[in-house]
C-alpha cells in the first residue's frame, strides 16, 4: 500500500511538470530555441511555424516555466502584499481584492502578515524581496518607513499618510456617518477609537467631528489605552454614558461597534430605541448581527485596482528604463518612495441599517418602562 501511494505521488508530480520545450521540438522536428522564440514571440520564426508550435504545445499540455521566464525577462510576475494583521476580518477581504486585481493584470500574489508589529513588517518585506517579487503593496503599521528596498511600492493607508498611493477617503466616511446621526436628531455622542496613533482612525474620527455643528456634544475614548490599563475584559462604562445623556455611539470599526452592541444589550439598553450604534468597514457579519449594523462601506475592489495598476505601470517603466528608480535621488531631489495613483482617494458608502434610529428626548419613556 505504501509503495502504491509513493508511485501515485510520483505520477502526480510528473503530470504537474508537463512536457518541456524539447518534447515539442522533437515532435515537430525543430530546435528547442525555435520553440522558445515562437512561444515568447521573439526571434525570426514564420507565422505558419509559430501557429504549428503553439498548437502542438496546447496538444501536449505545455505549461511555461515561471522560473525560466523570470531568468529570461528579469521579472517574476509576482507581487508581494504585506498586511498589518490577518486575524482582523477586514484584511482577508482586502487580500482577496488585491489578488483579483493582480490576477487581472497578469500577476500572482505572495502574502505576508506583520502581526501588528513594525519589526515583523520590516522582516516580511525583506523576505518578499528575497523571493524576487516585482513590486510590493504595503498596508502599513504605525511608524512604517519605506526606504530603498529595490522595487516599486504601493502604500494603501489613508490620504493623510505621507507617501500614500491610494485609499478610501476615511475622513469623508466619518463625516457621512456623523451627518446621518445628526440628521436623526442626535446631539450627544461617544466616539470609540482603538489606536490613537492610527492615521486611519484619526481621519475617521476627524471626519465625524467635522460634521458636528453648534450644540453637539461629544467625547472620545481609545480602547487600546483603556484595555491596557484595565484588562481586555473591562467594561467600557457605556451604562454611565447613556445615563449622562449619550444617544449615539460611533465606532471606527465594526469590530469595536460589535463590542459596544454586546455591552449595551447585556445591560438591557435597547439599540436603536435608546442608543444608536454605528461602525466602519462593513465587515461580513455587519448585516447579520442583531440589530444589523449601520456602517461605512469601503470599495476595496476599486482601491485594489488603482493600487495594482499604479504598481504595474512603475514596474513596466523601470524595466523599459533600467536607470529609473522610485527610491533614489533624481535631479538633486529625493525621489518618491512609493508609486502614485490617480485618483488617490476612493469615496466610501454609508450603509444605513437597523442599529441607527431617531434620537430620544430626555425623560422619554421607553417601551420596557425605563426612563432615561
Amino acid at each position: 500500500m505504501h509503495q502504491q501511494g509513493a508511485l501515485a505521488g510520483v505520477e502526480v508530480a510528473a503530470s504537474r511538470t508537463g512536457p518541456n520545450m524539447s518534447k515539442i521540438a522533437s515532435a515537430l522536428g525543430v530546435s528547442s530555441a525555435t520553440v522558445s522564440n515562437a512561444l515568447s514571440g521573439k526571434g525570426r520564426v514564420s507565422a505558419e511555424l509559430v501557429e504549428k508550435i503553439r498548437k502542438k504545445a496546447d496538444e501536449l499540455g505545455y505549461v511555461p516555466s515561471s522560473a525560466g521566464r523570470a531568468l529570461r525577462t528579469g521579472r517574476s510576475n509576482v507581487l508581494g502584499l504585506v498586511l498589518p494583521d490577518i486575524s482582523n476580518p477586514l484584511f482577508p477581504q482586502i487580500a482577496q481584492a488585491m489578488e483579483a486585481a493582480a490576477s487581472n493584470a497578469g500577476y500572482g500574489i505572495l502574502i505576508a502578515d506583520s502581526r501588528g508589529d513594525v519589526t515583523t513588517q520590516t522582516q516580511a518585506i525583506s523576505r518578499l524581496i528575497e523571493r524576487g517579487v516585482d513590486g510590493l503593496v504595503v498596508i502599513p503599521r504605525r511608524g512604517t518607513r519605506i526606504g530603498d528596498i529595490g522595487c516599486p511600492v504601493a502604500m494603501v493607508d489613508t490620504p493623510s499618510t505621507p507617501g500614500n498611493t491610494v485609499s478610501a477617503d476615511h475622513w469623508e466616511g466619518g463625516a457621512k456617518v456623523a451627518r446621518h446621526l445628526v440628521d436623526l436628531g442626535h446631539k450627544n455622542f461617544l466616539l470609540v477609537g482603538y489606536d490613537p496613533a492610527s492615521n486611519v482612525q484619526n481621519d475617521r474620527i476627524g471626519g465625524m467631528k467635522s460634521a458636528f455643528g453648534p450644540g453637539i456634544k461629544y467625547d472620545t475614548i481609545w480602547l487600546e489605552t483603556l484595555l491596557r490599563e484595565r484588562g481586555e475584559q473591562t467594561s467600557l462604562g457605556l451604562i454611565d454614558r447613556v445615563r449622562d445623556g449619550v444617544t449615539a455611539i460611533a465606532a471606527v470599526s465594526d469590530l469595536h461597534a460589535l463590542r459596544v452592541l454586546t455591552e449595551l444589550q447585556t445591560a438591557g439598553i435597547k439599540v436603536p430605541q435608546q442608543v444608536s450604534v454605528t461602525g466602519f468597514d462593513d465587515l461580513i457579519f455587519s448585516p447579520v448581527v442583531t440589530p444589523s449594523l449601520t456602517t461605512v462601506h469601503m470599495d476595496m475592489a476599486r482601491i485594489a485596482e488603482l493600487a495594482i495598476a499604479a504598481l504595474v505601470r512603475e514596474i513596466e517603466h523601470s524595466k523599459s528604463e533600467p536607470n529609473a528608480n522610485t527610491s533614489q535621488e533624481q535631479n538633486g531631489k529625493a525621489a518618491k518612495q512609493t508609486v502614485t495613483a490617480e485618483p488617490s482617494k476612493v469615496s466610501m458608502e454609508l450603509m444605513v441599517r437597523a442599529s441607527s434610529g431617531p434620537a430620544i428626548l430626555p425623560d422619554t419613556p421607553i417601551s420596557n418602562g425605563k426612563t432615561l
